[in-house]
């Protein structure tokens, strides 16, 4: 598996005060308006969401190669530091990554996407709320487990559910849209056809790409190596 490509937007595809003090942790986080349209689904289309919702493979990857998995061990460490002021937690920072990853190219989709998405979504608050009342990292409406899950809306604050269902998602859109990536964010967040969100998006994902230097020395070392034969 490839962990990035190059980006376009037809591509691209975490005593009484402590007791109050903990009731104010607990509390879901406020996060950006807009949020995802109930729109009606065909018998088909429903099956399939269905189906890739329930589908319990659990987020570890697998590579055709040793090279493959030391490129994605590369980009877990340098995702890693990037993310180190968002969550602070090193064992909770790898998982979120590993699952990100996971659900994202099991989506088919770029994982500077989804991590750029999430970022302007949430800022990776796993408890946040929209005044819409979108969920979680992903900001995923509750009538989507309805829809397609076990109408258990309290299950999109379960970290893997919810990036589950917000790739899950994204990937439908980005197919009902013709992959037009522009049409996909704007109408995953409500506002299809406009351009403040997906811009935002976009921005937001250059953060995320990575640029494998070390497999780009290795591969002009080979080019050296074949030069001098």
């Amino acid at each position: 598996m490839s962990l990035e490509g190059g980006l376009s937007r037809r591509q691209c595809l975490g005593g009484a005060v402590t007791a109050g003090a903990l009731t104010v942790l607990s509390l879901p986080q406020a996060a950006m308006a807009g949020a995802q349209i109930e729109e009606p689904l065909i018998d088909s289309v429903r099956t399939a969401l269905s189906s890739a919702i329930h589908n319990k493979a659990p987020p570890v990857p697998e590579f055709a190669n040793t090279e493959a998995r030391l490129a994605y061990l590369r980009w877990l460490g340098e995702m890693s530091q990037r993310l180190k002021k968002k969550i602070a937690d090193a064992p909770s920072r790898i998982e979120f990554l590993q699952t990100a990853w996971y659900e994202a190219k099991r989506s088919g989709l770029e994982v500077s996407l989804v991590l750029g998405l999430v970022q302007v979504e949430s800022n990776f608050r796993k408890f946040a709320v929209s005044s819409a009342g979108a969920r979680g990292y992903m900001q995923v409406m509750p009538f989507w487990t309805r829809v397609i899950g076990d109408s258990d809306p309290a299950k999109l604050f379960h970290m893997q559910t919810n990036l589950r269902f917000g790739c899950v998602i994204l990937r439908h859109y980005l197919d009902r849209e013709n992959g037009d990536l522009f049409m996909t964010l704007g109408r995953y967040n409500g506002s299809r056809g406009k351009s403040p969100y997906p811009n935002a998006v976009f921005s937001n994902q250059r953060l995320w790409v990575f640029n494998d230097r070390e497999r780009e020395k290795e591969q002009q070392q080979q080019q050296r190596d074949r030069s001098a034969a």
